[in-house]
């Protein structure tokens, strides 16, 4: 008896139509993925002084916390990354 598999191709046609929907798929999800890209690494303009400090304060402590983050990962796991040769 044989199993009913939704993804059972029967021709070369069905390879070839199954593959241009999936490629039509990756390619509308990329298109999403850019516009989101974009979308959030596209610096806002401000209005007001107060919002420019607020952003440019917002900003420095972002660059801070990823500079710790680096630190302490680097710290902990930089045995990983160099280059040094072990002793024997």
């Amino acid at each position: 008896m044989e199993t009913f598999r939704p993804n059972t191709y029967h021709t070369l046609e069905d390879i070839q139509t199954k593959k241009e929907e999936l490629h039509a798929q990756l390619q509308s999800k990329g298109e999403q993925i850019a516009v989101i890209w974009e979308e959030l690494f596209v610096p806002k303009k401000t209005s007001t002084k107060g919002e420019f400090v607020t952003s440019i304060i917002s900003n420095s402590i972002t660059a801070f916390d990823a500079f710790m983050l680096v630190r302490k990962i680097m710290k902990q796991y930089g045995s990983i990354f160099s280059r040094k040769k072990k002793r024997r």
